[in-house]
């Protein structure tokens, strides 16, 4: 598969032109990708009026998806307010999007800037980080609110996965659109059967092409399955991003469609069968392992007698940093460039203790007092969270990983919710005045 963005930029700097243009550095610099990092001069198309070497590039990658796919250059946050401007500006509906409740707080402010109120789905997950949908909640709320869309997180940050063609022919029966938010997923495709949302019956989804494909921080897809929602798809982009996209972010998007293409495929499948094998030999060394994502591996790891965060810190000791901890999870993310014998090694050598019984605190429903965006719009001020008890949380700000919020922009903290700031570490938190 061919490379024009990439091959662009190689003929530019063999020609030794002299740079009277963006950026500042000129092509020259200490950091080594200087030469590589252009802007919008002739020939080098325009990300967002893409009809150059771009819109060949994310061709290419269409191909390779099956669907109408754009590149992002600011991750899946520009896809996903992307996507809630879409069904903004297609449906003849209330501006009701239901969503899982563990949405990426994007979701959230993307809401509030499309002027939509959320319908929330709760499921019965022990962590926040995940919410199963149940079939017999979501037709009762597909039916009763009649929202323009779902909105899930699939896989979530965890490894769990959602059964998204039972959710899909639940959605589209009611004439709802589908959207998923598959960022940590976009190797989801290639495997032997493709396991990936637009394949499985999502109208729209994002994949953060960093997060598993060898793409530099940024890189995210905008994929659809109906072309009458792409022929806004660019405006929708363009409405949330930059207009001096990363021409380094660029580039890699568009040598992933060849390292794609070259055998990615046979490669994933190998590695998968390495990584199953993987787990089983970790289950038999004691350990409890969580999700069912294929190449992500989450250790409850209060079974095996530590809090999360100490655990990641006895992998950090031996050499392995991992995505994400929290009290009961450890997150890590593995690639077929990921060295599995060193991580295996690690995971083996750290001692079994006795068994943690303590369970995360359960967080109550909240009670709605505002909107999303009338919240986010508010006069605010940032209080201890330990003294929030009946404030109307403003804004979302939580960090990132994992990004999912406790409490939601416009409802009112409640004594549960206090439990579980404590019980998360988060000590501040953002109040309407």
């Amino acid at each position: 598969m061919n490379t024009p963005i990439f091959d662009f930029v190689k003929r530019y700097i063999k020609s030794d032109a002299l740079r009277m243009h963006m950026p500042g550095h000129k092509g020259v610099g200490s950091l080594g990708a200087e030469q590589f990092d252009i802007t919008e001069i002739g020939g080098a198309d325009s990300l967002y009026e893409a009809n150059g070497i771009i819109k060949q590039s994310e061709d290419n990658a269409s191909s390779l998806f099956g669907c109408d796919t754009f590149y992002s250059t600011e991750g899946s946050s520009q896809c996903i307010r992307a996507m809630l401007y879409l069904v903004a500006i297609n449906s003849d509906k209330k501006p009701l999007i239901a969503a899982a409740r563990n949405a990426h707080k994007t979701f959230i402010s993307a809401a509030a800037l499309c002027g939509f109120d959320i319908c929330w789905l709760y499921g019965n997950d022990s962590s926040y980080l995940s919410c199963d949908i149940d079939v017999c909640e979501l037709e009762s709320v597909l039916s009763e609110q009649q929202p323009a869309a779902l909105y899930i997180t699939s896989p979530d940050y965890l490894g769990k996965t959602a059964d998204i063609k039972a959710i899909a022919e639940i959605c589209h029966r009611h004439g709802v659109l589908l959207l998923v938010d598959n960022a940590h997923g976009a190797y989801l495709r290639f495997l032997n059967e493709s396991k990936h949302p637009i394949d499985l019956g999502a109208d729209i989804c994002c994949d953060s092409a960093h997060k598993t494909l060898p793409v530099l921080t940024g890189g995210a897809y905008l994929h659809i399955a109906d072309n009458r929602l792409s022929a806004n798809a660019k405006n929708a982009l363009a409405m949330f991003g930059s207009t001096s996209p990363s021409y380094l972010i660029l580039e890699s998007l568009d040598l992933a469609n060849k390292y794609i293409a070259d055998g990615y495929r046979e490669k994933l499948d190998d590695f998968c069968k390495k990584s199953n094998a993987l787990k089983a030999r970790l289950g038999e060394y004691g350990y409890t392992l969580y999700g069912d994502e294929p190449i992500k591996i989450t250790v409850c790891t209060k079974p095996f007698g530590y809090i999360g965060t100490d655990f990641a810190a006895c992998l950090e000791d031996r050499g392995v940093v991992c995505e994400f901890a929290d009290n009961d999870f450890t997150v890590m993310m593995l690639t077929p460039e990921s060295d599995i014998t060193k991580l295996e090694v690690a995971l083996c050598s750290i001692e079994k203790k006795q068994k943690i019984n303590t369970a995360p605190p359960v967080l109550a429903k909240c009670e709605k007092v505002l909107t999303a965006r009338e919240a986010m719009f508010s006069q605010c001020e940032t209080v201890k969270a330990s003294a929030s008890l009946g404030r109307i949380l403003a804004a979302t700000t939580v960090g990132c990983p994992p990004a999912v919020p406790i409490v939601v922009s416009g409802e009112r903290i409640n004594e549960s919710a206090i439990k579980c700031f404590e019980y998360y570490k988060i000590t501040t938190v953002s109040v309407v005045k």
